[in-house]
């Protein structure tokens, strides 16, 4: 079994005490930290592009970054694959996410289809009024599925691109480049926000208290070809575990602990054996394999000093 924990990973400066009740609070997965081999994997966005669990998710669907390009290029491929949308093997596949994006204290935010309920109708309303829009653009857009819009990109523009989930939790003006080759894109995607700023499907969502969907986001460009299928035939079943990630994001250290000892209750105390654990925080990942340990090393009961990984500064 493997289980990943993105959230998992506290920040320096709160790593260190939060150790203690870990080990009093969470026996179960404390043990596991002790008895495990670490890899750590950096996994800083400012390099990636993309969260440090999409990063993992890149690295296990084999794919790497060619020269210029960024880790999460991959991503609307792994997207596809994962939803089992069908792609063109060998085409670059570019994906433009539905979000909402808002006036924000430090520039403006973005909210990521995943959380916005857009309903197939919707989607397809917002992509006919669009369509119109794209023949005299240098882009093209095909329906690809509820969440995203397929864009055929002209051929001398290839930007890099961050991920909608980082941009959610960072701010889209730290993304938002501003260079002449990306002003055809800008020009395209204003154009539509202000073609659905009141658009009956916006009218209709705000009127039942949910967000309008105002924009897009691009991300993506590499051929899903690149990934490599060997990866994804482990045999292991694989969990992910989002409870610790909310409150991680807000550095809610209490929250983070409850979230935890909830774990240990209905997830760790069942498990038998050590699984594989992939937790991950703001700017790494560290990937936990059970250490083969010598006849002396279970004899004495000794245990690796997992807090030396554990509050690591990069």
């Amino acid at each position: 079994m493997q289980i990943v924990l993105p959230g998992a990973l506290p920040e320096a400066a709160f790593a260190h005490e939060l150790a203690s009740h870990i080990e009093r609070s969470s026996p179960q997965f404390a043990s596991w930290l002790a008895d495990g081999h670490a890899h750590t994997i950096s996994a800083v966005p400012t390099d990636t592009y993309c969260t440090p669990y999409e990063y993992w998710l890149l690295r296990r669907h084999g794919f790497e970054a060619g020269a210029g390009e960024r880790p999460s290029a991959g991503l609307a491929a792994v997207y596809a694959r994962d939803a089992g949308v069908p792609t063109q093997a060998d085409q670059p596949l570019w994906l433009a996410q539905l979000v909402h994006v808002a006036p924000a204290r430090d520039g403006a935010a973005l909210i990521p289809a995943s959380e916005l309920e857009i309903s197939p109708d919707q989607s397809a309303a917002l992509f006919s009024a669009a369509a119109e829009y794209f023949p005299d653009s240098g882009f093209s857009i095909n329906s690809f599925d509820t969440m995203h819009w397929r864009v055929g990109m002209p051929a001398d523009y290839c930007p890099a691109t961050a991920s909608p989930a980082l941009v959610s939790i960072t701010s889209v003006n730290d993304w938002w480049t501003q260079d002449n080759a990306g002003r055809p894109w800008r020009r395209l995607v204003n154009e539509l926000q202000m073609l659905w700023f009141d658009h009956p499907v916006n009218r209709d969502r705000e009127s039942r208290g949910l967000r309008p969907i105002n924009s897009v986001w691009l991300y993506g460009g590499a051929p899903p070809s690149r990934l490599k299928l060997q990866t994804q035939s482990s045999g292991k079943e694989l969990r992910v575990l989002r409870h610790l990630q909310g409150p991680a994001l807000v550095q809610d250290w209490g929250s983070w602990l409850q979230q935890l000892e909830l774990l240990e209750r209905e997830e760790f105390s069942r498990i038998s054996t050590m699984p594989e654990l992939v937790l991950t925080g703001s700017d790494r990942i560290v990937e936990l394999s059970p250490a083969r340990r010598g006849f002396l090393s279970r004899l004495l009961g000794r245990k690796h000093d997992w807090r030396r990984w554990w509050s690591v500064r990069n």
